[in-house]
């Protein structure tokens, strides 16, 4: 073996020197600061994964705060209940103001229709003639029967070429088939008359439009359709069926089971980035490799603000003022850990001071909110700031790696014509020593 470990116990011998194999090793000596580098690289890309997963945990938490703090979001959920369901349910959004309210539905709204008498098929043949209909307070219109539309089906097809607002259709029973005419709408303003009839259809009324009738908490309210909105802020009042002065009680509350699980979910989110800390600042015990985050100072940093949520106290948001009064609490390895009775029990006994802790103006949720949406700014967020540096160093290694790389290639064809002319050379030297052997012999033979 030769200097620097390179085998040079080819360099003799009628085969010569083995050109490509004696380059290659020149090579990996001269590379060692290259695997510096790239170790270094190494090290520095297991930083950013983490600092990138860390970073993606940190915005799921944000995501889950923001939930919490919106007021049409989870916090403001609401379910619904109803004394008789025979006779009215209600469905509520998110911000639905906590209640009760008394309705009575004295009558349902309902939709006009006509119908014709009855005639073979659809495609029977009928008179001509015409009439008119008229829609709620909109001018009558004139229907032409004539050759061109002469069955039912074809009227029907006329009918709703027109777009009064109505529908036709060619209905078939026992009794044959009828033209039957009803309003896209309920209620007394889509109401329908027809007038004039000249072609022997015997029109007749089915039902007239009407409206609903009904009082919520005593006020007397009408509607065009059954399912009124508007009265109460968020409320849909559904009537399904009529009995005035039978009084039903529909109830707006909380829905803690889906409060209940958006914190769970912040729980979640934030036990997840709690493990990422474990994990990164842990040193292995034998081999006693670091953590990608260990002496990560933004690192440090960010698990520092997420601890401060521990401690954070909200004033005056009535009962509740931490996480721990709500069954929140902080186990020893790092992670939350929720009492689920003590968290249900507070959103249903006390669902207002819940809110207000998580959504006033210092709330929990609208505060950390604040805080995390500035850590995770893609532009001056700390750990973006972080990953940037990091990535800086990555690609300035990179360069160095690259610019060595150029600087080898030269290096190896220097390597190459230096040793291909030595290897000419020492391939020559069995001939030359043959070439002297008999120049001595000659000269030996001389002499004697």
């Amino acid at each position: 073996m030769g200097t620097f470990g390179i085998d040079l116990s080819s360099l003799t011998g009628s085969q010569g020197i083995d050109v490509n194999s004696l380059i290659s090793q020149l090579s990996y000596v001269a590379r060692a600061p290259e695997r510096v580098w790239q170790v270094q690289q190494q090290g520095l890309q297991v930083q950013m994964n983490a600092l990138t997963s860390l970073n993606t945990g940190v915005s799921a938490i944000l995501d889950k705060l923001n939930s919490l703090k919106d007021f049409s979001g989870a916090m403001g959920s609401v379910v619904t209940s109803s004394s008789n369901s025979d006779l009215v349910t209600a469905s509520a959004s998110a911000g639905a103001s906590i209640g009760s309210h008394v309705v009575v539905v004295n009558s349902l709204a309902t939709t006009a229709s006509y119908y014709s008498a009855a005639v073979a098929t659809g495609d029977t043949t009928i008179s001509n003639g015409s009439f008119s209909i008229q829609v709620g307070s909109a001018a009558p219109v004139t229907v032409t029967i004539d050759g061109t539309n002469n069955t039912l089906n074809k009227l029907a097809a006329t009918i709703n070429g027109l777009g009064l607002g109505v529908t036709a259709g060619v209905t078939t029973d026992v009794s044959g088939a009828r033209l039957t005419i009803v309003a896209k709408s309920s209620g007394a303003a889509s109401d329908i008359t027809i007038s004039g009839d000249t072609s022997g259809l015997g029109l007749t009324k089915a039902a007239a439009g009407t409206n609903a009738k009904l009082t919520v908490d005593g006020v007397p309210i009408e509607s065009a359709t059954n399912s009124v909105s508007g009265v109460v802020p968020d409320v849909t009042f559904n009537l399904i069926g009529a009995s005035p002065g039978t009084q039903v009680t529909i109830g707006v509350a909380p829905d803690t089971d889906a409060i209940v699980q958006a914190v769970n979910d912040f729980v979640d989110a934030y036990n997840t980035v709690a493990q990422q800390f474990t994990q990164g600042f842990a040193v292995d015990p034998t081999s006693k490799q670091a953590g990608a985050l260990v002496g990560d100072s933004s690192a440090d940093m960010m698990q520092q603000q997420l601890l401060d949520m521990m401690t954070y106290s909200v004033t005056g948001a009535g009962s509740f003022a931490t996480l721990r009064s709500l069954g929140i609490s902080l186990a020893n390895d790092g992670t939350l850990s929720v009492n689920a009775n003590t968290l249900k029990n507070a959103v249903a006994g006390n669902y207002t001071d819940v809110k207000s802790f998580f959504q006033s103006d210092a709330g929990f949720a609208t505060f950390f909110s604040k805080e995390l949406t500035q850590e995770t700014d893609p532009t001056q967020g700390v750990l973006f700031a972080d990953l940037k540096g990091l990535q800086s160093t990555q690609e300035s290694l990179q360069d160095q790696i690259d610019n060595f790389e150029q600087f080898l290639v030269a290096q190896q064809q220097q390597w190459q014509k230096q040793y291909e002319q030595a290897n000419i050379v020492l391939q020559q030297l069995p001939q030359l020593e043959k070439q002297i052997e008999i120049q001595l012999g000659t000269y030996s033979t001389s002499s004697k």
